[in-house]
């Protein structure tokens, strides 16, 4: 589905939060890399996404009522076989069924394992005043624990992006610490000004979030996203 399609469906719905697979078919169009993603509705749908795709696999809840899917048990990852993938489908809509009983559960949705990288997260939210506000930071858990992030008003320019990245306390995990290689701090500057350019395209998105966003020594990739619009007045 191109970007329109995915707001005209939202919108027919009555639907103001988007689900992964949609979140993700809209972020692909701005040039940021994202991991393909599919909704499974059965256990056979989810072995035939994961085999096609091919292994090891993640499985995820979607759901409108579940934001962090791991507290619920909604996630599984590393799944590297058929057996693994059904025995994943089944835990995860029967531990999400039974810490959130009245979620309204989408399926499951079913990507490949990405290599492991650099956590970050690329955010936005739109204030009623000035507009729409990007956040950097490092991502995962860490973006809640740490708060080492830092925020820019659109639009951006190649100097903000610089600036931005290189500003937060974490900077030197960026740009390789120990066992962690460096990232590309050239894709990631690439990538926010991509952000600001597409959320100056769509003015009705609302909050847009990238986490994590998996940075390597050559390139990155968004492994999960979230995106709500705004409400539709009434006129």
């Amino acid at each position: 589905m191109t970007t329109t399609d995915v707001l005209q469906k939202a919108r027919l719905d009555g639907r103001t939060l988007l689900n992964e697979v949609e979140s993700k078919e809209l972020i692909r169009e701005s040039g940021i890399p994202v991991v393909e993603t599919r909704l499974a509705r059965s256990k056979a749908e989810a072995v035939r996404i994961a085999q096609a795709m091919g292994l090891p696999a993640v499985l995820k809840i979607d759901s409108p009522d579940v934001v962090h899917k791991s507290d619920v048990g909604g996630v599984k990852v590393g799944l590297e076989s058929a057996a693994q993938v059904r025995a994943a489908y089944d835990s995860i809509l029967s531990s999400t069924r039974a810490t959130v009983p009245s979620a309204s559960i989408l399926g499951v949705s079913v990507q490949k394992m990405a290599e492991p990288g650099i956590e970050v997260i690329l955010g936005a939210t739109k204030d009623p005043q000035f507009g729409h506000v990007i956040m950097f930071g490092l991502g995962g858990v860490l973006v809640e624990i740490l708060r080492d992030v830092s925020m820019r008003l659109v639009p951006l320019t190649a100097r903000d992006a610089r600036v931005m990245i290189r500003e937060i306390k974490s900077l030197p995990l960026l740009q390789g610490y120990r066992q962690y290689p460096a990232c590309d701090l050239g894709s990631l500057e690439e990538a926010v000004l991509n952000l600001s350019q597409f959320l100056e395209k769509h003015p009705d998105i609302k909050e847009l979030d990238l986490n994590p966003v998996l940075c390597y020594p050559k390139g990155l990739v968004a492994v999960d996203a979230r995106v709500v619009l705004e409400e539709l007045s009434p006129a």
